[in-house]
């Protein structure tokens, strides 16, 4: 695990640069939570005649977010990462973010807040979907887990930067107005400005530039990130890749991935237990308790300082219970950690709803305050059930089960699966919990309960598989010996292939080996 040779740590160092992505992902939905705490915020954007901003607004300012990931996370990410590579999308989803800050920090209005939203969602779009894949692609096979595993390190890092500056704006002994809540957000700039930095001097995927036909490219960048058996792995990703090539009609049109994903039976199962864990990731409790346990503390805690103070504690927690996953990913497996993760998550939160339901509210409409930290404690338990779980390793299982050639657009699926669920859950929630209370949380003890069932039935367990052999598992065959198959019959002078009808024409010109 930890680097010992200039080539595993540039590995590291390329791997925790594309992570870094995810931090911005953390600081900006933990940012959001933060803020609408603030009187400042209120009274910025509310009517002037309401007395906060109403529970729909909050929920359009989220929703604005996610529809500008989904478009571009679908749409524009995939087309640019399969012309221009993985490292072009990151910096330049990355540059969207810094934009999206200033807009943010200086909106007259809530409508020019929420145009900020959307440009940030456009621009996590694009990179969001590029920065697993790129790691996935340069790590090697025994800490794939491990590296994989940073990405969702870095939300959470990115999360403990946002709350513990907030906590300092709301504790500050001067009045700092509207700055109160426009410093959180410009504590990030370093964040994108360091990634869209880095990116020029880490190498590029070697299997992108294999898919491209750069396989001296591909070498070269390989020998950067690896201490040896470097021709023999380029060797397996340039026959996966021929075979890639050969059974994919339309090679080059930018929907033709999403269409193999759908036509091939192999790949629709794979498609569809993408979608599964990633929107079990949003609708399991996390995305609403990441956006509203601000709301939610409210209705426990009169003081607002404890609110933040609680808010900055668990961020800082949530990095420990995430390296725990860097810890076990790739020694008890992704379906274990998975199974145990939704378990531990639906028993904190039915302890939720059964203390919401069966303590009584104060006469002036509060809890009592051994409720509040009792509820606190709860969700600091489902953040460690979550972190190292259904937060990290969903990303490790959705960036390494893809094949190259659709790679990129199956992981923007996953990312975009979160999306919409996020946009449908986070849109409704605030009205949700107003006029169900705690009885909202059975909700997702149900959720969590069909999540656990579906990961023991349905999924193969990855570890230590590598990335040109992971077909096998969901019942293809290997991209890599059928690739051998397709280049020695192009050296022997075939011309023509036929795999169940799949292949119609010669293949020579279209490998370059």
């Amino acid at each position: 695990m930890f680097s010992t040779t200039p080539q595993e740590r540039r590995a590291w160092y390329a791997a925790t640069a594309a992570a870094m992505v995810m931090a911005l992902a953390g600081y900006d939905a933990s940012t959001f939570n933060s803020i609408q705490g603030f009187k400042t915020f209120q009274n910025h954007f509310k009517e002037p005649h309401e007395k906060k901003i109403s529970s729909s607004i909050l929920g359009g300012i989220n929703t604005a977010y996610h529809v500008g990931a989904i478009v571009s996370g679908l749409f524009i990410s995939p087309t640019i990462s399969k012309k221009f590579g993985r490292r072009v999308p990151i910096a330049l989803g990355t540059t969207g973010v810094l934009i999206s800050v200033f807009m943010q920090s200086f909106a007259p209005n809530v409508t020019c807040f929420i145009a900020g939203r959307v440009i940030m969602g456009l621009g996590k779009g694009i990179s969001m979907n590029n920065g697993p894949t790129y790691i996935a692609e340069i790590a090697p096979t025994k800490i794939r887990g491990i590296m994989l595993s940073m990405w969702q390190l870095w939300y959470t890092i990115g999360a403990f930067m946002v709350y513990w500056a907030a906590y300092g704006a709301q504790r500050s002994s001067h009045p700092l107005h509207d700055w109160q809540w426009r410093i959180p957000l410009f504590v990030q700039i370093p964040l994108p400005l360091f990634i869209i930095t880095t990116m020029f001097f880490v190498p590029e995927s070697p299997r992108w530039l294999v898919e491209n036909d750069r396989v001296e490219d591909a070498r070269a960048a390989m020998a950067r990130v690896r201490n040896d058996g470097v021709d023999e792995e380029i060797s397996d990703i340039v026959t996966a890749v021929a075979y890639e090539k050969a059974t994919t009609k339309n090679w080059d049109k930018w929907w033709a991935p999403y269409l193999t994903l759908v036509k091939v039976p192999s790949l629709l199962r794979r498609t569809l237990i993408v979608i599964f864990i990633n929107v079990g990731q949003q609708v399991s409790g996390s995305s609403s308790l990441n956006a509203y346990t601000t709301l939610i503390y409210k209705s426990v805690f009169k003081d607002d300082n404890t609110i933040f103070l609680i808010n900055a504690l668990s961020s800082t927690f949530s990095i420990l219970f995430t390296l725990s996953c860097t810890l076990l990913v790739d020694r008890a497996g992704r379906k274990f950690i998975l199974m145990a993760g939704a378990a531990g998550m639906g028993t904190t939160l039915l302890v939720v709803a059964i203390l919401g339901l069966k303590i009584p509210e104060n006469p002036d409409g509060s809890r009592p305050y051994g409720m509040g930290i009792a509820v606190a404690a709860m969700f600091f338990l489902f953040n460690f059930f979550y972190k190292p779980s259904w937060g990290a390793t969903v990303w490790v299982y959705t960036s390494e089960i893809f094949s190259t050639d659709v790679r990129a657009h199956g992981v923007a699926i996953g990312a975009q699966s979160q999306s919409v669920a996020s946009t449908v859950l986070n849109q409704f929630f605030p009205e949700f919990l107003d006029k169900c209370g705690f009885y909202t949380f059975f909700f997702f003890v149900g959720i969590n309960t069909l999540l656990l069932l579906g990961v023991f039935f349905f999924m193969p367990e990855t570890k230590g598989v590598p990335l040109e052999e992971i077909d096998v598992l969901f019942g293809a065959e290997s991209h890599r010996a059928k690739g051998e198959e397709i280049i020695y019959q192009n050296k022997t002078g075939d011309e023509e292939i036929d795999d169940k009808g799949v292949v119609e024409t010669t293949t020579t010109e279209r490998i370059k080996a």
